[in-house]
């Protein structure tokens, strides 16, 4: 039997939820049923990890405008290569990668929605635009995958797609690999140094993309009430992206360029919730948050706002603290509690390491694609007989 050649597409090449998702699906499909490579922007850590691991990766110039290069360049990969199944990754990929799957004729065609961005847009002509164009796609879509079942409530509510091709496959991860790789003490000790932490002084933060969507601005107004409780806190902010001038300027107007330090994009980014005494999620919307696995995973209690996809996850009081979202001071006041109560916040990331690591599982989630696939696969093999 033949191998199965898959196509798993994003358009940008930095590691946020999508990217790992699909580098999750790309390193663990069964090599002897499938032949996998991946397609995105060039030059990053997506990039990186996927040579680092022998997967063949596919350089295409994404753009947020619509651009005829893109679909041609689309177009060649996927007939040169004669790609059985496209599974495409978010809005950019979605587009692109469908449209020219749908004018090549490929066999299969999968999309995965990471949280449904366009229905939090600001711009209600935006947002219905964006509707009405994912129900276009969709009669050409053989599979609609939602990474929680709130997405898909929602994707049912908005009729993105017929029922009986949406799907829930919910994100997960490796926690043994994680544990072993993040939770080294000379990490630990190494950075506390460089970044100046005394072994006295608690640690909070996040690790996050910075975009309007993760709420970074209500974490700094809560870092100003944290700090006048705890002066010798440090409030830890990892990652990139287009908020990132704009809140540096609020970090200043706030006088708190001293205690919040923003250590941009990083490849290990995710060791770094080895040094918080509090993770905390501020996001405005979320699908299925894999940092929050990552923080489950080193048992670090959690303080998230109460938005679809997070409380799914996490039980309010029990394995968590769930507070709204735009709320600094219920945000500040439940990281206060659990610095000072510190057997209520290790009792607290005990119980979100045991549910996660039972609910949200790599091999899991593995398997229920590599069925989809197959079983996709097969409808249209009987087809073309």
């Amino acid at each position: 039997m033949k191998k199965i050649k898959v196509l798993e597409m994003i358009d940008q090449p930095f590691l946020g939820g999508g990217q790992i998702n699909l580098l999750s699906i790309a390193k663990s499909l069964d090599k002897t049923k499938f032949e996998v490579s991946v397609c995105s922007r060039d030059s990053g850590p997506l990039v990186d990890e996927a040579e680092k691991n022998d997967i063949r990766h596919f350089s295409v110039p994404f753009s947020k405008k619509i651009n005829r290069k893109v679909f041609q360049e689309i177009g060649f990969i996927l007939k040169s290569n004669k790609i059985d199944i496209l599974h495409t990754h978010g809005g950019v990929a979605g587009f692109y990668g469908r449209w020219a799957a749908n004018k090549n004729n490929i066999p299969v065609v999968v999309h995965t929605l990471h949280g449904i961005h366009y229905l939090h847009y600001r711009n209600c002509l935006l947002k219905h635009f964006y509707i009405l164009l994912e129900r276009y796609f969709s009669r050409f879509t053989d599979a609609l995958i939602f990474v929680s079942d709130a997405d898909r409530k929602k994707g049912k509510k908005f009729k993105l797609a017929p029922e009986d091709r949406t799907y829930v496959i919910k994100n997960g991860i490796d926690f043994s690999a994680f544990l072993a790789e993040n939770n080294s003490m000379d990490f630990k000790r190494q950075w506390k140094r460089e970044l100046g932490i005394e072994a006295f002084q608690p640690v909070v933060g996040t690790v996050s993309r910075l975009h309007r969507q993760k709420g970074i601005p209500f974490l700094l107004e809560a870092a100003k009430k944290i700090l006048k409780v705890f002066p010798a806190a440090k409030i830890l902010i990892v990652g990139e992206g287009p908020q990132r001038q704009k809140l540096e300027s609020l970090n200043r107007r706030l006088g708190l360029e001293n205690y919040v330090l923003f250590l941009g994009e990083r490849k290990d980014a995710q060791q770094f919730l080895s040094l918080f005494d509090v993770f905390i999620l501020p996001s405005l919307w979320e699908g299925l948050p894999y940092v929050l696995m990552e923080a489950a995973a080193l048992g670090k209690p959690v303080v998230a706002t109460d938005v679809d996809g997070v409380k799914e996850m996490v039980r309010d009081g029990e394995s968590g603290i769930l507070v709204p979202s735009k709320d600094p001071e219920s945000l500040a006041r439940s990281v206060i509690q659990l610095i000072q109560d510190r057997s209520y916040a290790l009792e607290l990331g005990k119980e979100l390491k045991k549910d996660i690591s039972q609910k949200y599982t790599l091999s899991s989630m593995v398997e229920q694609i590599q069925s989809l696939y197959l079983e996709l696969y097969g409808r249209s093999d009987s087809v073309t007989q």
